[in-house]
């Protein structure tokens, strides 16, 4: 897996970072491909239709630091406790003296990967020229890719384009509004709300997870 640039790009006209298919920075990208990983940071029940968004077991990404290839994983685990002074700890501890004090976090879990290397990879490239970037218009190419073969087994192309062609009046966010304007499109409004796990989706469309543990 290609990884993404930890630092969020919202205005800058000619960085190609792709930001299209940025759907997040560093190791919370990794983490939308992990098993449980949406499960945990989702309230209520999806919408019909909705794409599954299992997850795989496990990621390898080469790190930008050292050059080496890991393996990550997570589940959530307990992070913290909670503040038995809380009011509401009170009242909830009255009512059950076992009351749960945990505070619960999906977390990653990093180690140095085994061989063989994976089969199967995924990596982006912005595809903006400097003319369409002229205009405020951000290309995206996402790839699943037979890592033995070179094969490329599925690509997404995608633009975007602000509008408003940059203006930070009001404290807009040129990249972030663009999102509205995309096509394939994220949702019919507020669409960079949407962008996350985008990358997951096409890639589970592609190569499908293994439901076993």
């Amino acid at each position: 897996m290609k990884l993404r640039p930890r630092k969020d790009n919202y205005d800058d006209q000619f960085a190609l970072d792709d930001p299209y298919g940025r759907d997040l920075g560093g190791e919370a990208y990794i983490q939308t491909f992990l098993r449980g990983s949406y499960q945990a940071n989702t309230r209520g029940t999806p919408a019909p239709g909705s794409p599954p968004r299992l997850g795989y077991l496990y990621v390898e990404a080469v790190d930008f630091k050292d050059g080496k290839r890991y393996r990550y994983t997570g589940s959530v685990k307990a992070v913290g406790r909670k503040d038995v002074t809380a009011e509401n700890v009170r009242r909830a501890l009255a009512v059950d003296p076992a009351y749960d004090l945990n505070i619960y976090a999906y977390v990653l879990d990093k180690v140095p990967a085994p061989d063989p290397a994976p089969r199967y990879g995924v990596t982006y490239d912005d595809i903006s020229t400097r003319e369409e970037r002229e205009y405020w218009i951000a290309g995206s190419s996402l790839r699943v890719i037979d890592l033995n073969t070179h094969e490329v087994m599925a690509e997404r192309i995608g633009y975007m384009m602000d509008r408003g062609q940059g203006s930070d009046a009001g404290g807009r966010l040129p990249w972030l509004l663009a999102a509205d304007h995309a096509c394939p499109a994220f949702a019919p409004r507020h669409g960079a709300t949407s962008q996350m796990f985008k990358a997951l989706d096409f890639t589970e469309s592609v190569l499908k997870p293994k439901l076993e543990k």
